[in-house]
């Protein structure tokens, strides 16, 4: 029984995984396509994925976090983004107190919501549907959908990156009318 159980449990995890393979695959050309046009410096690239390091590791230190939490961590720009879910507010504000006193953090988004953390199948669907924003903003001519950042958490799709307000705002409705998106959140540094 327990072999059967376990069978079934490695068939659905690969089921979940191919489903996302397209957008993975997608995501990661993006992403390093988007390294040659980013607008932020080598160093700050570098000093958001140090930041972004620093910040889980710091959580995985901190072992109630670690266990009772399910916690991202996205830098742009050294402007932090935390979702995901805790249980109590206590351990959100835990969460945003680690990223806050990692050095060069300017700024942190709390966007953790009190919640028991999110099942491997709600993970799963967030990361197509980044996927999706992700090749509609590179589809479309008039956004460059390269310098944008999606970040989705429970179908809400959080867009970071140094913009314009009217590119900005053209990438917001894109993402917009992507299927699955509950809402979208503008984290946008505007250059203009």
């Amino acid at each position: 029984m327990l072999n059967r159980n376990l069978r079934l449990c490695g068939l659905l995890l690969t089921v979940l995984a191919l489903q996302g393979c397209a957008a993975v695959a997608i995501s990661g050309i993006a992403a390093g396509t988007s390294v040659a046009s980013d607008e932020r410096t080598t160093g700050t690239v570098i000093e958001d994925q140090s930041i972004e390091f620093k910040i889980g590791r710091a959580i995985s230190a901190d072992k109630e976090l670690d266990v009772q939490t399910h916690i991202n961590t996205t830098s742009y720009n050294t402007i932090v983004l935390l979702t995901g879910e805790a249980p109590t507010e206590d351990f959100r504000q835990r969460a945003v107190e680690l990223a806050r006193n990692v050095e060069k953090v300017s700024h942190v988004h709390n966007e953790i919501t009190i919640a028991a953390p999110s099942s491997l199948i709600s993970r799963s669907s967030d990361s197509v549907i980044t996927g999706k924003v992700k090749t509609k903003l590179l589809a479309d001519k008039n956004v460059s959908g390269l310098k944008v950042k999606v970040v989705t958490e429970k179908g809400v799709v959080y867009l970071m990156g140094l913009s314009s307000k009217s590119q900005a705002d053209k990438a917001t409705d894109i993402a917009r009318t992507t299927g699955g998106v509950q809402k979208v959140v503008k984290l946008f540094q505007y250059t203009d």
